[in-house]
């Protein structure tokens, strides 16, 4: 394996992680509009990111694949947790949403996603040091 190289089952988990969160987020999108038309789009938009990420990671392109898809599941961590804190622009604090199922199974695939992106970003730095 070359340097630059990840292994085909931490691609896959990948793919896998940002396609859920990705799909959550599509699924969830029509009901969305009914909260707020531009938090509809935003759904939709992850959707679609989530499907460009998981192509970049097919292709092993650390360079954009990856970082698309950390930065897709960031902002949605974020917007989440300002949702249910502070609320959003046209939209109350949602205290009470915290447990919604969908959300949370965003949140877990949000979140291990991040946890592997890590992972992925620092294996280089690992096996140019062991190589050493």
């Amino acid at each position: 394996m070359k340097n630059n190289e990840i292994s085909k089952a931490t691609m896959w988990i990948g793919i896998l992680l940002v396609l859920v969160f990705g799909l959550i987020h599509f699924v969830d999108a029509p009901g969305s509009f009914e909260d707020a038309t531009y938090k509809g789009w935003l759904f939709y938009a992850n959707g679609l990111g989530a499907l460009v990420a998981a192509f970049g990671i097919y292709r092993n392109s650390r360079s954009w694949g990856w970082t698309l898809g950390a930065v897709i599941a960031a902002g949605s961590l974020v917007a989440y947790i300002a949702s249910r804190t502070v609320g959003l622009p046209q939209l109350p604090a949602e205290p009470d949403a915290w447990l919604e199922p969908l959300g949370v199974a965003s949140l877990v695939a949000e979140a291990l996603f991040l946890v592997v992106y890590g992972w992925v970003m620092t294996a280089t730095t690992r096996r140019i040091t062991s190589a050493a």
